[in-house]
């Protein structure tokens, strides 16, 4: 199903939170790891203004984008030929949360960035959280109509098991854990024979984070990290999955995101 080059295709997803004045890290990332498709949320810039260079230089030529100035912001950055590309408004206001593409061999990888809903979990009170929740639901109705082999990444916002948090009891009330929040999530999941691949190579209980706040000075002394970052791959797909890796040390990096990046292997 998966033809490449090479015997695998390495796939990346990374929240960087400003890719402009993250650049350096991206650099130093695909030096040392160097995937084959690396899809960024939270770009933070127009499409004109996307540091374009930087990737073609490293060899990464082919580049779908959808921006925004100063919020949200999707991108797929490929070695290997993007054959087509959409953009789904899952926020229904324009807002530029995704981005999917198409390869050669028919795998489509769909990028989304999912709203994180605001500080209430009350949608009555908080447009936000109804946003977040409304966005998800158009995700499934998509979902089900899905047919074709496909992976979805990217910073979904939501952590849906306990042990995807720090304290699962001290969070619940905390919007990205909250139950409606991870009922959502999990209706998602049933709509198509989707594989959660950083559980299927790590099960739960494990502790797998990929997100911890700026708040904390030190985010190793208290580790209060939650997995807001996922690669769903359909049955087909998941099928040639190899690995699954999530690269925690980049959260020390100099100018760091708050989230780190993860990455699937899936055998040729």
């Amino acid at each position: 199903m998966i033809s490449t080059a090479a015997d695998t295709l390495k796939i990346v997803s990374w929240n960087i939170n400003s890719v402009r004045f993250r650049i350096e890290i991206v650099e130093q990332f695909l030096r040392e790891v160097s995937p084959d498709i690396l899809c960024l949320q939270e770009t933070k810039v127009i499409d004109g203004d996307f540091p374009t260079a930087p990737f073609k230089a490293l060899g990464y030529k082919h580049i779908t984008l959808h921006g925004q100035r100063m919020h949200h912001g999707v991108a797929i950055i490929s070695r290997v030929p993007l054959v087509e590309d959409d953009r789904f408004d899952w926020q229904a206001n324009r807002e530029a949360r995704h981005v999917g593409v198409r390869l050669e061999n028919g795998m489509r990888i769909e990028n989304v960035y999912v709203p994180a809903g605001g500080d209430v979990p009350d949608r009555e009170v908080n447009a936000k959280f109804g946003q977040k929740l409304d966005f998800v639901e158009r995700m499934i109705g998509w979902s089900r109509d899905l047919s074709v082999p496909t992976l979805l990444v990217g910073d979904f916002n939501i952590a849906p098991l306990p042990s995807d948090v720090w304290g699962h009891k001290q969070l619940l009330n905390t919007v990205s854990h909250t139950p409606i929040e991870v009922d959502a999530l999990e209706r998602l999941r049933a709509s198509n024979s989707w594989v959660d691949l950083g559980r299927h190579f790590y099960p739960a209980p494990a502790r797998l984070h990929t997100w911890w706040s700026y708040r904390s000075p030190d985010f190793t002394v208290n580790d209060r990290g939650r997995r807001l970052d996922h690669m769903w791959a359909t049955a087909d797909v998941a099928t040639k999955a190899a690995s699954h890796t999530v690269f925690e040390g980049c959260r020390s990096w100099l100018k760091p995101s708050d989230h780190v990046p993860i990455m699937t292997e899936f055998r040729a």
